[in-house]
This record gives structure tokens, C-alpha cells and sequence, in this order.
């Protein structure tokens, strides 16, 4: 008889979105009056730049001619893409990374958790709490997190890293030693930022303990403070113990078009073997590459014209986050994060759960939030609100929390 990987039976219930999903349609079947606003989930809601479908355009005519047309393109993403991820996101940073380094990928989650694949399933794993819960889930199906304990909401083999309010949303080097570790920086949920000197300690952590650090850094073009590092090759010795991953959903609207990249140092070695060999054998076997329409309109991006758009629709977006952030404080409530970051994270009131908050402003207010217990056992009493609505439904949903509250 065929088996199955076991490791799938033991995660628990439905993926987080899935779960909000579920109640969402379950609560408008019964009332399909409701106006619902939706400040769960972070999809994005403004059109891709004028730029980019140009640029897509353009290449669809050339799909359309013998000398234009492409095929299979390379594994690690056409030349074109790669050396403007390199001048635009870490040159002009100062940093120095080459475009054999850089993987382009159909999204950060993907590749957030198949970078397991290269890596063996009795390493140690590390992760925020709370936290995106693919980290969590896809090590699950590997076999490295043990056991679920439905009584403490944790995994029997991951160290969780608490990241509350006390330690400012920051996680705490284990006293244990691990050997992978994730960090996502500007933070998913709390919207919370990482100095340079809290990821210095991070890197000789690793370097010390050869750990490798999977840097989820696919919210940069969201920070506004200067003294906020966009990358983790801006600190020394990131090189030879950390993976970045980028993302065009958020920074450029891509969310239904799939790209991403991946960013994998020469000097990055565990176990005797390069990490970028391995990392270029597993796409090649597995991936065929982002389409090539696709990566024109991602490259797009870094033109003088691409990055102007890109830029107004990103202070759309923050403009909302600091809506939700100034209005819900006014109305006495806890906020963290959308400063530097597209999500709020909001302390719920007066003790209640999260999925108890969830549930009142789904039926009480027709507002889609997402609940901070999904995320992890710290992230019990909060809830989430994403900025990626649209600027009028954004005010709206603070009127209609503050008039549910009474504030």
C-alpha cells in the first residue's frame, strides 16, 4: 500500500488564511447585506505600475515574432533581471552582491520554504513567535518540528524565540544552540524593525555556531527611518551565514504575478558544500523559471519611471498604515508596527482572545482582521491589520472600530 508522509497528519486544523477564509463566507452566507472591508490578509489592491505593463506588453509582442519569442528561460532568471536586483537593491546600498548570487524566484513563500530542501531534517530550527506561519508549517512536513502539543500551540523540536511586547517585538538569542534560524525583518505580523546592532549580534551568533540565518526581508520598501537596515549584507559577516529573501508582491503589486528572488552568497559553506551550488541544484530540478513576460515587467521596476510609481503606490500604503495607526490609537487602543511596515499589530481590549476580537469585528463591525493566535502561542491577545486596502475603506473600517468601541 502506498504511504503517505505522515509528517502532513500531524499539522493541525487549516492554514491561518484558509480558517479566516471559512468564517468569512460562513458569516456572509448568513448575511450577504454586509459590506465587509477586508484588513486581513496581505494581498495588495492598486494596479501594477504604468511602467511594469508596459514593459509586459512589450514583451508579449515579442513572444508573438520568431526573433522575440522565449522558451524555457534559465533556472536563476534571465541576466536582464538579475544584474538590475544587483545595481538597484544592493550597490546603490553599498553592498555588494553579484548576480550569480541572486535567484529569481515565483515568490518568497515558495521559496521561504522549499530553502529546506537543501538542508538536512535533524538541523535545530529557530523561529520568531509570533510568526509567518509557513516557517513553521513547511519545516512541520519536513520532519524537523516533532510533534504538535495542542496544549502549549508549539512544535515538540522548534525553539520558539518570544517576541512580546516586553522584549519590543524583538527576538532573544537562544541559550541553546540551533543551526537554522528564521528572521523576517521589517517583522510579519508585529510590523516591528531590527537595528543593525540587534542583527550584528545575530550574525556572530551564527558565524560562531556555523547556524544559517533565512533572512525574510520582503517588506523593505517599507521602512522610513534611516537608521533601519533594508538588507542583512548590510552587516558584516552576513555573507557566510545568511539567506535573503525579496519579494515584488508588496514592494511592486506582484502578488498574482509570481516573482521573487533569492539571494545566496559564494562564501555561504555548511558541511563542506556551498549552499549556492545546492540551492542552483535543487531550481534546477525542480524549477523551470519565472516566465519571461513576467520578469520584463519585474525589471521594469528598476527603470527611473518604474521606481517613481512604485514608490507613490508604496506611500499609498503607508498612508493607510498610519490611518489605522494614529486612529486606533485615538480611540485608546494598543498599536504596534506601520511605521516601517505595511501591518499594524493591535494589542486586543480589555483581555480578550484573539479569535474572540476577530469574531466581534467580523460580525459587529464587517471588518476582516487576522488573529495574532494564529501566529504563534505570543501572539495570543493581538490581532493584525494590513495596510493594503483602499485608502477610503481603510477610513471607513476605523470609524466603524471606533463606533463598535464606543471611542
Amino acid at each position: 500500500m502506498t504511504k503517505v508522509n505522515q509528517n502532513f497528519l500531524k499539522l493541525p486544523g487549516s492554514y491561518l488564511f484558509s480558517e479566516i477564509a471559512r468564517r468569512l463566507a460562513a458569516y456572509t452566507a448568513e448575511h450577504p447585506e454586509a459590506k465587509m472591508i477586508r484588513l486581513g490578509i496581505g494581498d495588495v489592491t492598486r494596479p501594477l505600475a504604468p511602467a511594469v505593463i508596459e514593459a509586459m506588453h512589450k514583451a508579449v509582442d515579442e513572444m508573438g515574432t520568431f526573433e522575440g519569442f522565449h522558451g524555457y528561460g534559465p533556472e536563476q532568471g534571465y541576466d536582464f533581471l538579475r544584474e538590475a536586483i544587483a545595481k538597484t537593491d544592493y550597490a546603490a546600498r553599498g553592498v555588494d552582491i553579484k548576480p550569480e548570487e541572486i535567484f529569481v524566484s515565483d515568490g518568497a513563500k515558495s521559496d521561504c520554504g522549499n530553502i529546506g530542501d537543501i538542508f538536512g531534517t535533524d538541523n535545530v530550527v529557530a523561529v520568531c513567535d509570533p510568526v509567518y506561519p509557513v516557517y513553521v508549517d513547511t519545516n512541520a512536513m519536513a520532519g524537523r518540528a516533532g510533534d504538535f502539543r495542542e496544549e502549549l500551540g508549539k512544535w515538540s523540536k522548534l525553539v520558539y524565540m518570544p517576541c512580546v511586547e516586553e522584549n519590543g517585538f524583538t527576538p532573544e538569542i537562544p541559550q541553546e544552540k540551533v543551526d537554522m534560524i528564521y528572521l523576517c525583518f521589517p517583522n510579519n505580523p508585529t510590523g516591528t524593525v531590527a537595528t543593525k546592532e540587534q542583527l550584528k549580534a545575530w550574525v556572530d551568533y551564527a558565524n560562531e555556531n556555523k547556524a544559517v540565518i533565512l533572512y525574510d526581508s520582503a517588506y523593505e520598501a517599507f521602512i522610513t527611518q534611516d537608521d533601519v537596515p533594508h538588507t542583512i549584507y548590510e552587516i558584516e559577516g552576513a555573507r557566510t551565514c545568511a539567506i535573503e529573501f525579496r519579494s515584488f508582491s508588496k514592494t511592486a503589486g506582484f502578488t498574482g504575478n509570481r516573482c521573487a528572488y533569492t539571494v545566496v552568497p559564494m562564501e555561504l559553506e555548511r558541511d563542506g558544500a556551498k549552499l549556492n551550488a545546492l540551492w542552483n541544484r535543487r531550481q534546477c530540478t525542480k524549477f523551470n523559471g519565472v516566465p519571461y513576460v513576467i520578469q520584463r515587467g519585474a525589471a521594469a521596476v528598476y527603470t527611473e519611471e518604474g521606481q517613481r510609481q512604485i514608490k507613490e503606490t508604496i506611500a499609498y500604503y503607508q498612508e493607510n498604515a498610519r490611518v489605522i495607526r494614529e486612529g486606533l490609537t485615538a480611540a485608546g487602543l494598543t498599536c504596534f508596527g506601520g511605521v516601517n511596515a505595511p501591518y499594524i499589530w493591535l494589542k486586543t481590549p480589555d483581555g480578550m482572545g484573539s479569535w474572540e476580537f476577530f469574531d466581534k469585528l467580523l460580525k459587529e463591525a464587517n471588518v476582516v482582521t487576522t488573529p495574532g493566535a494564529g501566529f504563534g502561542p505570543s501572539g495570543e491577545g493581538y490581532i493584525r491589520l494590513t495596510a493594503f486596502g483602499d485608502a477610503d475603506a481603510t477610513k471607513e473600517a476605523v470609524a466603524r472600530i471606533r463606533t463598535m468601541l464606543g471611542r
